[in-house]
């Protein structure tokens, strides 16, 4: 691809400038890599009120096991 050849072309309708601008940051902002906000890292203080293990799994008398002791 040259630097004068267009990334994309109109085939139909006219286009107002602000749809064309819209269309471009559509475009420039999907062709960027995903990247979602860095993990907050727990405290070591939070991590010690959390129970020890996995989560009671959902079922019958799952809600009287979560206040058990493990």
């Amino acid at each position: 691809m040259s630097a004068e050849e267009p990334l994309f072309r109109v085939v139909r309708g006219v286009p107002t400038a602000e749809e064309l601008a819209a269309l471009v940051g559509v475009v420039t902002l999907r062709s960027r890599p995903a990247a979602g906000p860095a993990p907050v890292p727990t405290s070591a203080w939070a991590r010690s009120a959390r129970p020890a293990g996995a989560a009671p799994a959902a079922g019958p008398g799952a809600w009287r096991a979560s206040g058990l002791p493990r």
